[in-house]
């Protein structure tokens, strides 16, 4: 695709979901595009490459929590936080297409930080801090620990590890909410108990296929409803050896 075609096929994509996007989105998705493929080539970014899945299952992936019933309008004028954002999914589409937005990126890996400080840099995002760490340690951080509205974490870990590592960082009343796969209810199912634990509570479980795609995506919304034992999350490591579920 030349320059002319990606822009009319991202245009036509977001619309087909059900979103019309500015000049200034359509600019921004197009040059996060354009980094993500070249960094990818320096740095293991994404196994997914072909244009076209780009804008489906990364970009618009990322923002389909708005298709949720739940997440209340309210919620988008918060602090969010994205735990294992990776190559910056879903934080950076959330923020392009929701600019008022204040998000918190964190990841383990400097270089993936490195290129998002450069997307940041590039497409003019404002309000959004990049933060080096491992969720273990970054959530017992005063400046980080129950201070989020919204937290979102997609393809990082099972539902009971995810509890651990994202639900410290929201406070009474904000929300965590997990992007999963289609097939993921019985992994869902097990991490109740940890929910629970962490001081939250299951509100819903939301299956649907992607506006405009044949997508199959699993949102599950954690309500907070007590503080985190402060002895939570554990140490580096332990969560993901060995799960509360």
């Amino acid at each position: 695709m030349n320059d002319s075609e990606k822009k009319q096929y991202l245009i036509e994509s977001f619309q087909k979901f059900g979103h019309s996007l500015s000049e200034k989105q359509v600019v921004q998705f197009l040059t996060y595009e354009k980094l993500l493929e070249e960094w990818n080539q320096k740095i293991n970014l994404t196994a997914i490459t072909d244009y076209e899945n780009v804008v489906w299952k990364h970009f618009i992936d990322s923002v389909s929590v708005c298709q949720s019933t739940y997440v209340s309008r309210e919620t988008w004028g918060g602090k969010l936080i994205d735990v294992g954002t990776g190559a910056g999914f879903p934080g950076i589409p959330l923020k392009i297409l929701f600019p008022h937005l204040s998000i918190t990126l964190l990841d383990a890996l400097q270089k993936r930080l490195n290129f998002l400080e450069e997307v940041v840099s590039t497409c003019g995002l404002q309000n959004v801090e990049l933060v080096h760490g491992r969720a273990e340690d970054v959530a017992h951080n005063e400046h980080y620990r129950e201070k989020y509205d919204l937290c979102v974490s997609r393809a990082v870990a099972n539902m009971a590890v995810l509890c651990e590592y994202c639900l410290p960082f929201i406070h009474r009343g904000g929300h965590f909410i997990a992007y999963k796969a289609g097939d993921a209810i019985p992994e869902i199912r097990t991490g109740e108990k940890s929910a629970a634990i962490f001081g939250g509570e299951i509100k819903s479980i939301e299956s649907f296929t992607i506006n405009g795609s044949d997508l199959a995506r699993v949102l599950v919304d954690i309500r907070k409803v007590r503080n985190t034992p402060k002895k939570y999350p554990r140490k580096a490591g332990v969560p993901s050896k060995k799960p509360i579920q």
